[in-house]
């Protein structure tokens, strides 16, 4: 497990700052605390002895986070559960622009945690030899010719068929070691949706501007959608069947972060935070976030997505502008209709929101919990088990008079 304690904090995303029982603080150090499917009174924790690794918070060389060599054995087991056996088929998805640099370590990282995954390196049109330098450490390498990364995460969500997904950027800066770690919290929950968090306690991981831009960005989707997160923007995602199936995809490019924890929150789905090493690109290897013009864009998005999640947090203040407004220019009638008609449109688009989020859920429910019972026809097939008339099977009838 990651070195300092994991600390994820369950999150159901409805009404604001609203935590299912709270903040929920897994301790994987400590070994007194229960197992996941422990019913007593105490939280959910995981037990078990956790690996010696180097602290990943903050800024580290890159030689501190271990590279295991691929093929080595796979992490131990935590509660006498062999959760690598649950978790069924895990596909990692790495979205590449020009990362020659460092998608062959992201790679082999990847490989050595989970050796049972897919790694995926999704190439972007590319021009230094990306998908070449993925392929010959052993990736399934695929192209989305469209640029953006939420290009590349709407087709590697409609192509890619599993029951885990990890969603990392191949860019080296996240620590691909602790990969084990996010799927072992997602499958003993179960979560839908894990997000890595990144920690530095430096200034230099982050680029200037990278860091307040994340926090005020957070602020402005918690105030909005009610999301309680503290990293919006990671790339470091560990995800399940179901919420990938479900979740529309349809930004373009860096908002697809913003999509993610806002689908999260309008869906409901139980999710958590956990820490993660945060570090420096390797040389050779550029950013591709451009902080004013991609924080417009999410800016931007954060609105759209407020028109169609939120509308009547949006439309209750335009409509309360439009009277004042009308009101000052001494026209009392237009002010009546402007703002009647401002919260009209808002009560029509939260009825729309409210059956596109009811069948969003339907489609949700219909797909395996993560860990699960296994499908035999596969994820998407109906769930086979004991029939339901065997567990109220009527009495068998006695001959009147015995």
């Amino acid at each position: 497990m990651v070195a300092a304690a994991l600390e994820p904090v369950v999150r159901t995303a409805g009404s604001p700052r609203h935590d299912l029982g709270g903040r929920q603080r897994l301790a994987a150090a400590d070994s007194s605390h229960r197992c996941p499917d422990d019913r007593g009174t105490r939280r959910p924790r995981i037990r078990g002895a956790t690996p010696q690794r180097p602290p990943t918070a903050g800024r580290v060389p890159h030689g501190q986070f271990p590279r295991t060599p691929v093929g080595a054995p796979p992490p131990a087991l935590r509660c006498g559960v062999p959760w690598a056996s649950s978790a069924g088929r895990v596909a990692v998805l790495v979205p590449c622009f020009n990362e020659a640099a460092a998608v062959g370590d992201v790679v082999d990282d990847l490989r050595a945690a989970l050796p049972d995954a897919t790694v995926y390196v999704y190439d972007n049109a590319s021009t230094d030899g990306t998908a070449a330098v993925a392929a010959a450490h052993g990736a399934v390498v695929r192209r989305e010719p469209v640029p953006g990364k939420g290009n590349v995460v709407r087709r590697a969500f409609a192509d890619v068929d599993a029951d885990v997904y990890v969603l990392v950027d191949g860019d080296d800066t996240y620590d691909a070691t602790a990969v084990a770690d996010l799927v072992e919290v997602l499958l003993s929950g179960p979560y839908d949706h894990v997000v890595g968090a990144r920690r530095a306690r430096t200034g230099t991981a982050y680029r200037p501007g990278h860091a307040a831009g994340n926090r005020a960005l957070n602020r402005v989707v918690g105030l909005v959608f009610g999301a309680d997160t503290t990293d919006m923007l990671s790339g470091y995602r560990v995800m399940s069947r179901r919420f990938v199936k479900t979740f529309p995809a349809r930004s373009r490019g860096f908002e697809v972060e913003t999509e993610l924890t806002v689908h999260a929150t309008a869906l409901r789905v139980p999710q958590v935070e956990v820490p993660v090493g945060f570090r420096d690109r390797p040389a050779g290897s550029e950013s591709k976030l451009r902080t004013v013009r991609d924080g417009l864009r999410i800016l931007g998005w954060v609105a759209r997505l407020a028109h169609s999640e939120r509308p009547l947090v949006l439309h209750a203040p335009l409509a309360a502008v439009l009277v004042a407004g009308a009101a000052l220019l001494g026209s009392p009638l237009a002010a009546a209709l402007l703002g009647g008609l401002a919260v009209a449109t808002g009560l029509v688009l939260d009825g729309v929101r409210r059956g596109r989020q009811e069948s969003l859920r339907l489609a949700y429910l219909q797909l395996p919990v993560p860990g699960g019972p296994s499908r035999p026809g596969g994820p998407g097939a109906p769930l086979v088990g004991e029939p339901l008339g065997a567990l109220a099977a009527p009495r068998p009838r006695v001959p009147a008079g015995t």
